[in-house]
C-alpha cells in the first residue's frame, strides 16, 4: 500500500532530509516535471520504459555499470525526459514518472558500481524526488537502501545506518521479501557502526522475514537467498567472526543465479580477502583464481578495486607457490594501470 502524496513528501521524506546531507526538498517539486509540446504520452509509454529498464539491468547483471550505464543515461535523456515533458493524463503522467524514478534508481547504482560516487548520488536524488512525487513507495524504499548500501561500502557506518533506518520507517507494510531487504541492509550498517545488538536483531529479522517469503513463493531478480547470506556474511565479518562470515559468503556464492556475473565476480573476490585474512593463503588462491575466470567479462569500478586488493593482499606470499601462479595469471588478465 502506497503513501498519499501528502505523507511521502511531509511525513516520511522529513526523516530523509535529516540523513542526508544538502537533501532537497521534495515538496512541490513535481511542478518542475512541467508540461512540453511533445505528442500525447499512453501507457504503452510507460511499459517500454519498463521493459528498457529491465532489459538494461540484467546487462548491468552480467557485464557491469560501465557497459550498461551509457545506454541508460542516453534513453533518460532522449527518450524519458520527453515523455515527462509530453501531454499526458494524471495516471499515465504518475506512472511514467514512477516509471523515470525506477530507471534514475538503476542509473545510479551503475554510477556507483564504475566508482562514481557523486554522480551516484545525483541520480539517487533524482530518483527519490519522481518517486514521491509519484508515490512510488518501493522505488523510494529501495534508493535510499541504495544510498545506505553506497555508504557502507565507503566505510561510513552511521550514515550508512540512518539512511538504511529511514528506507525501512518509510515502509511500515512492507511484504516479508521487502522486509528481509531492508532488514539485511540495517544489519550490515549496525554492523559497522559497532552495534552488535541491533545487528543481530536486525538480522535475525531479515532471516524470519526471507523464510516467510520464501515459502509463499520463489522470487528471481529480487532479494533472494544469496543476497541474506551475503549480509550474513557481511555482519559476521564486521563483529570479527571470519569463519562465519567464509562459511556465509560460500553459501551465497552457491545460491548465486547464474545471469548475476558481476556480484558473483566480486563476492568471490570477497570471499578470497577473507579467507587470506584467516590464514588460509591457498584456499584463497583458489577463490581468486574463479573470480579471474569471469573477471574480464565485467566492466565494474567495484569489481576492480577488488582486484587491485588481490594484487597488493598476494604479494607479500609470492613465495607459495599458489600466490606466484595467481599473481602470473593476474599480470594478464587485469588491466595494467590497476596493477601499478
Amino acid at each position: 500500500m502506497f503513501l498519499s502524496r501528502r505523507s511521502a513528501v511531509t511525513a516520511g521524506l522529513f526523516s530523509v532530509a535529516l540523513t542526508i546531507p544538502n537533501w532537497p526538498d521534495v515538496v512541490g517539486r513535481m511542478e518542475m516535471v512541467r508540461r512540453g509540446s511533445s505528442p500525447r504520452m499512453g501507457m504503452s509509454d510507460v511499459e517500454t520504459v519498463i521493459a528498457m529498464t529491465e532489459r538494461i539491468s540484467e546487462l548491468d547483471d552480467q557485464f557491469g555499470g560501465r557497459h550498461a550505464r551509457p545506454m541508460a543515461a542516453a534513453f533518460l535523456v532522449n527518450t524519458v525526459a520527453p515523455y515527462l515533458r509530453a501531454d499526458a493524463t494524471d495516471a499515465v503522467r504518475k506512472a511514467m514518472m514512477a516509471a523515470a524514478s525506477d530507471l534514475c534508481y538503476l542509473t545510479g547504482y551503475m554510477a556507483v558500481d564504475e566508482g562514481l560516487e557523486g554522480l551516484g548520488q545525483k541520480y539517487y536524488l533524482k530518483a527519490l524526488e519522481l518517486a514521491g512525487a509519484s508515490e512510488d513507495h518501493l522505488t523510494y524504499c529501495t534508493t535510499l537502501r541504495g544510498m545506505s548500501v553506497q555508504a557502507v561500502d565507503l566505510g561510513h557506518g552511521s550514515s550508512a545506518l540512518r539512511l538504511a533506518n529511514s528506507a525501512a520507517s518509510a515502509s511500515p507494510q512492507a511484504g516479508p521479501r521487502m522486509r528481509a531487504f531492508l532488514a539485511g541492509q540495517q544489519a550490515h550498517a549496525a554492523a559497522q557502526s559497532g552495534d552488535t545488538s541491533d545487528a543481530l536483531r536486525y538480522l535475525k529479522e531479515a532471516e524470519a522475514a526471507m523464510d516467510k517469503a520464501e515459502s509463499r513463493e520463489k522470487s528471481f531478480g529480487s532479494y533472494d537467498p544469496a543476497s541474506l547470506h551475503y549480509h550474513i556474511s557481511h555482519v559476521r565479518y564486521e563483529l570479527g567472526d571470519l569463519p562465519g562470515a567464509i562459511d556465509a559468503m560460500k553459501e551465497s556464492d552457491k545460491l548465486c543465479y547464474e545471469i548475476y556475473r558481476r556480484s558473483r565476480v566480486k563476492e568471490r573476490a570477497t570471499l578470497a580477502e577473507f579467507q587470506i585474512q584467516h590464514g588460509h593463503l591457498e584456499s584463497a588462491c583458489a577463490t581468486w583464481n574463479q573470480a579471474l575466470d569471469e573477471y574480464s567479462l565485467v566492466k565494474s569500478g567495484r569489481v576492480d578495486r577488488r582486484m587491485q586488493r588481490m594484487v597488493g593482499m598476494i604479494r607479500p606470499h609470492l613465495e607459495n607457490q599458489h600466490a606466484r601462479s595467481l599473481y602470473e595469471r593476474a599480470r594478464t588478465v587485469i588491466p595494467p594501470s590497476l596493477l601499478a
